[in-house]
């Protein structure tokens, strides 16, 4: 008896040495900060965000090996980190794999080192911000769902969440050379009136199926100064189902739940690497749901959304 009492006295002491041990640990780390700063909501993150992919893809330009299949990017004041759908453990310089390749991650001072020149970002150019994870800026590359992208909630943060995205799209380097079509009577309901400049990647159509019938016919952007580099980077990538090929321009098109045809094929129209935003319950491929208090639930991505792009942009 006395030996089990002192075996559970013993068992006790040394739970309560681990606890403590840990407690210990938990307050010598620094606090993880819990605003973002100017420097992650504003510009200067995107400028940053753009370089990064540009160096990504002339690295991998460079030394002939397929890009990444990247799905999100996660933005802080010292580091840049790209989140792969498909783990790779081996990556190219200034990058280092992480959490076993499905996290490549390379600090903002070594991209500001002087390096090889960047190519055209163009395979991910719907890249764009959808919030932010405490401190650190998350965007997402919205050609990667398959499917349409459903975004409910209150209809003021839908709206406000969604004509962020329309607007990044429009003006941000990392998206320079994508198109953008609002569907039906989201083309004259002032959803980005005001706050997007005029620009000729700014489309209407009345249906989807004209949106899609405009951008076949319009062909391959035209980012002529750098047409040739577009496309030896395509090729690098031609055959793979997971982004798109030939150096045509990506488009994002944007519709309410209640045009969306539902007939089957009606996205048929749509390119490999273009994406289809509908604001509105309706089966999709990823299913966000802002909240009241301006989070972003993105379902099956799994990304934590404190505050949405719509709250900060």
């Amino acid at each position: 008896m006395i030996w089990y009492v002192l075996a559970v006295v013993l068992g006790l002491a040394l739970i309560g040495a681990v606890a403590a041990l840990v407690v210990t640990e938990r307050r010598s780390r620094p606090p993880k900060p819990a605003a973002a700063s100017a420097a992650v909501t504003g510009r200067e993150a995107l400028d940053m965000v753009n370089a990064g992919l540009r160096r990504l893809t002339g690295e991998c330009l460079r030394s002939g090996r397929s890009l990444p299949d990247l799905y999100a990017v996660v933005y802080s004041e010292e580091r840049l980190g790209l989140l792969l759908a498909g783990a790779e453990e081996t990556a190219p310089a200034p990058w280092t794999a992480e959490a076993d390749g499905e996290r490549w991650t390379a600090s903002l001072d070594d991209l500001h080192r002087p390096g090889p020149e960047g190519e055209p970002a163009l395979p991910y150019a719907l890249t764009v911000t959808v919030g932010l994870d405490g401190a650190e800026r998350v965007l997402v590359d919205l050609s990667r769902a398959a499917g349409p992208i459903s975004v409910t909630g209150p209809d003021a943060e839908v709206r406000s969440l969604v004509r962020a995205v329309i607007t990044e799209t429009l003006t941000s380097p990392v998206g320079a050379l994508a198109e953008v079509t609002l569907v039906g009577s989201l083309a004259g309901d002032g959803l980005v009136a005001g706050d997007a400049p005029r620009s000729s990647r700014l489309h209407t159509a009345a249906t989807l199926e004209e949106a899609f019938a405009k951008a076949a016919s319009a062909g391959p952007g035209q980012p002529a100064p750098d047409a040739s580099d577009v496309t030896q980077i395509y090729r690098l990538i031609e055959g793979s189902s997971r982004i798109a090929v030939r150096g045509e321009a990506p488009h994002l098109f944007v519709v309410d739940a209640s045009q969306l045809p539902r007939r089957e094929g009606a996205l048929d129209g749509m390119g490999r690497g273009d994406a289809l935003l509908v604001l509105g319950e309706t089966p999709a491929g990823w299913r966000w749901r802002a909240g009241a208090g301006g989070s972003l639930d993105t379902g099956a991505l799994g990304l934590e959304i404190t505050r949405h792009v719509g709250r900060f942009a």
